[in-house]
């Protein structure tokens, strides 16, 4: 059985969660303290980070390696493209997601310290105006790949779902993208996804 080790507030163990659920299939979650980390992190990541997946004798870590292990594993239902040139799109956007969104997100995470209010609000509108740019494709289309669910929609949800709690507000020029992310929270895997410490993110 798989084996995730993950943080109740990480947004990068969010993900991996979430594709669990989505695939419906048998596996175990331990939760991780992330201020008191367990010797056997480090043992299994050399970053010391979640989240961890173990199987047998394989350990990945890296939500988006994860994923996408999990989704060749069980490949119903399909979140990575079968076409070779569609995967490589989608591959970019995730690699674009994390240079331009989650970057950010060590920095929102302190977002009680003090002096480093600049950084926080520099990340906060670096965020928000990123996401304002994105907001249009939502117009027009369900996900992130038109009327298909994939992995880039499991990679930014984690994120949509902490704007109250990093405290980012986005224009009304963001309204499309708002309506996409209920779409998106309104799915069971998501919901199922969620920890308590998750549940309270949100007003």
């Amino acid at each position: 059985m798989m084996v995730l080790y993950s943080g109740t507030t990480c947004p990068f163990s969010h993900r991996c969660r979430f594709v669990l659920f989505e695939k419906g299939m048998d596996f175990e979650i331990r939760d991780v303290d992330l201020y008191n980390k367990p010797e056997d992190i480090a043992v299994m990541n050399p970053y010391g980070q979640v989240p961890i997946l173990v199987e047998r004798d394989l350990i990945l870590y890296e939500s988006n390696i994860i994923n996408e292990y999990i989704d060749e594993r069980f490949p119903h239902p399909q979140l990575m493209p079968g076409d070779p040139v569609e995967r490589a799109r989608v591959r970019l956007f995730l690699l674009n997601f994390e240079k331009e969104l989650f970057m950010h997100v060590s920095t929102l995470e302190t977002r009680n310290a003090k002096g480093l209010e600049k950084e926080i609000a520099k990340a906060r509108a670096h965020v928000r105006d990123r996401l304002t740019q994105l907001a249009p494709v939502f117009s027009k289309y369900k996900y992130m790949m038109g009327d298909n669910f994939s992995m880039l929609d499991v990679a930014i949800a984690p994120l949509l779902w902490r704007l109250d709690f990093y405290g980012i507000d986005l224009s009304k020029n963001a309204t499309p993208l708002l309506k996409y992310a209920e779409r998106i929270f309104s799915r069971p895997a998501f919901i199922e996804a969620l920890t308590p410490s998750e549940k309270v993110m949100r007003k």
